[in-house]
């Protein structure tokens, strides 16, 4: 009862300070933030006060794992990867027919471009990273959660972050920074999440009862700890006022740049890399119900990725006014990390030998192979795009559309798809999913459309790149920018076409899960074929004929 008492006087604490920032707001973006600081404030304390007068002060369950903040994180994964897939179908149509930016600031394309990003990332990834860390370091450690309180505080101060960021891009409260949008304020909350996040899977790891730390947590707690380094770098600003939403960065010039692309490019490598790395190297193996192809692949991977990542920034900066020397390391190590990441991929892949079947007959590791060829395929794209030469071709140009996409569609999406399919009926205690079938539709859907976002990408960043470069004989650019953006029309209406068969299979995902969370069982044939039955081929007797049935002519 004590604990309750100090949670909620914790929590009206902050509702009181949220009412005061909203009355002397100095803009009103930071107003409506502070009302929904409050808003969360005053439900989590009502909250905290039913549950204990429901459960009183019952100590957990020490022999079963703590499960609850992973079945959310798999509803919240659900629900944000919708809203984020439809945010970018969105735009991706606007850019194809300006018209759908409606004249308004808050349907605009550039508002509504980093909550795509956003929701896409930090959500969707996001929330997929943190309920499968949960639900792997439990399982690979035979240990409760350490911090119960805190897990949960983890899960529900992420999704405030994700509001606050949302809605501030909406009304236009944004620091301009790729993947780091969001202002100082929400800033100052998520580095506050993240360090609870810290404690409550590195309390997990001390608290084990398994000697040894599985891979996956090397993954996790690289991500975790490098993710931490990252934000509080990149987001070392001045606000302008206490009760506003303005700041500044404390950087500038070419070292902002820097900064930026060093936090920008390892948020893909730590992030949207080594975390999901983390998620393959524990759901493959129990998939397939396979060994990992080789424990000591998997250890060099780790080290030699996180060495190279954090080097490899400055290729994002060729030709502007970084040192050469610098934009030279950057390529370098991007190269370099071209080796690493088909370590990763190849011990993934062949973590199947033996079970190269289960292909045509489970679609969850038929997602999970699509998936590591995307990262193989990515992870070779990248380091090609970092050579100088090639990067003057392609930089600026949708090209990096293409390529970020097939990325994060191909891997991140179809990884946190199959892991999510994974966790599903065992979270809730399901027979199996729903439909198994409904998953290849999924699958199928979503590989088709990757191919027609690359593919028109592609053929859009090729088109831009050539025609910027073409001078006439009197030194002149021939091609318009406005002649650019007609040439590659077409490829703006197959892009979202390719977005829109990604969605359909993101819908019938979330369908899916929400059936199996239901105990809901689609009737349907069985994926896997019975086994060969010789006596199936003899000719079967004949039927016998009733009795008074015509007979046939002799």
């Amino acid at each position: 009862m004590p604990a309750t008492l100090a949670k909620s006087a914790s929590l009206f604490l902050v509702l009181v300070v949220a009412l005061m920032g909203m009355a002397q707001a100095a803009d009103t973006g930071f107003a409506v933030h502070m009302a929904i600081v409050a808003l969360a404030a005053l439900t989590a304390a009502l909250w905290v006060m039913k549950g204990a007068t429901l459960t009183g002060s019952a100590d957990p369950d020490e022999s079963r794992y703590d499960d609850d903040p992973v079945r959310w994180g798999v509803i919240a994964t659900t629900f944000w990867g919708v809203v984020g897939l439809l945010a970018g179908l969105y735009i991706a149509l606007q850019l194809a027919w300006p018209a759908l930016n409606l004249g308004l600031e808050y349907t605009s394309f550039g508002r509504l471009r980093p909550l795509h990003t956003s929701a896409v990332i930090f959500a969707f990834g996001g929330n997929a990273l943190i309920c499968t860390s949960f639900f792997v370091v439990q399982r690979t450690c035979r240990a409760r959660l350490a911090f119960p309180s805190m897990a949960r505080f983890v899960f529900w101060g992420y999704q405030l972050f994700i509001v606050l960021a949302a809605t501030g891009y909406v009304m236009g409260i944004t620091e301009g920074r790729e993947y780091a949008e969001p202002e100082w304020y929400v800033d100052l909350w998520l580095t506050i999440v993240w360090v609870a996040y810290l404690l409550v899977f590195g309390g997990t790891i001390i608290k084990r009862r398994e000697p040894h730390i599985y891979v996956a947590n090397w993954f996790y707690l690289g991500f975790i700890i490098t993710v931490a380094m990252l934000h509080i770098v990149n987001n070392l600003s001045l606000p302008v006022s206490w009760a506003g939403s303005k700041s500044y960065s404390a950087f500038a010039g070419v070292q902002d740049a820097l900064t930026q692309w060093w936090y920008g490019h390892n948020a893909v490598g730590f992030f949207l890399t080594a975390g999901f790395l983390a998620m393959m190297y524990y759901f493959v193996p129990k998939q397939a119900e396979r060994p990992v192809y080789s424990y000591r692949l998997s250890i060099i991977h780790f080290w030699s990725l996180i060495f190279l990542y954090i080097w490899a920034g400055p290729h994002h900066l060729h030709y502007t006014a970084l040192p050469d020397w610098a934009q030279s390391l950057g390529m370098v190590f991007s190269v370099m990390l071209w080796m690493p990441s088909w370590g990763g991929m190849i011990n993934g892949l062949m973590t199947l030998n033996g079970a190269w079947e289960k292909i045509r007959t489970d679609p969850i590791i038929r997602m999970m192979v699509l998936a590591l060829a995307f990262y193989g395929m990515s992870t070779f794209e990248g380091p090609m795009m970092s050579i100088k030469s090639v990067n003057s071709l392609s930089h600026y140009t949708d090209w990096t559309i293409g390529h970020v996409h097939s990325g994060a569609l191909g891997w991140n999406g179809m990884i946190t798809f199959a892991c999510m399919y994974y966790l599903a009926p065992r979270l809730w205690n399901r027979q199996r999913l729903y439909s198994l079938r409904l998953i290849n539709w999924h699958f199928w859907l979503a590989t088709a459309g990757i191919v027609f976002y690359t593919a028109s990408m592609w053929v859009a960043g090729l088109t831009q790149g050539l025609m910027w470069r073409e001078y006439g004989a009197d030194g002149y650019l021939v091609n318009s920018f406005a002649e650019t953006i007609a040439a590659i029309h077409p490829m703006f209406i197959l892009r979202a076409f390719g977005g829109l068969l990604y969605l359909s299979g993101a819908l019938i995902f979330a369908w899916n899960i929400a059936m199996t969370i239901a105990g809901r069982l689609r009737v349907e044939a069985p994926m896997t074929e019975p086994p060969y039955n010789p006596a199936a081929d003899r000719p079967l007797p004949a039927p016998a004929r009733p009795v008074g049935a015509l007979q046939p002519a002799e």
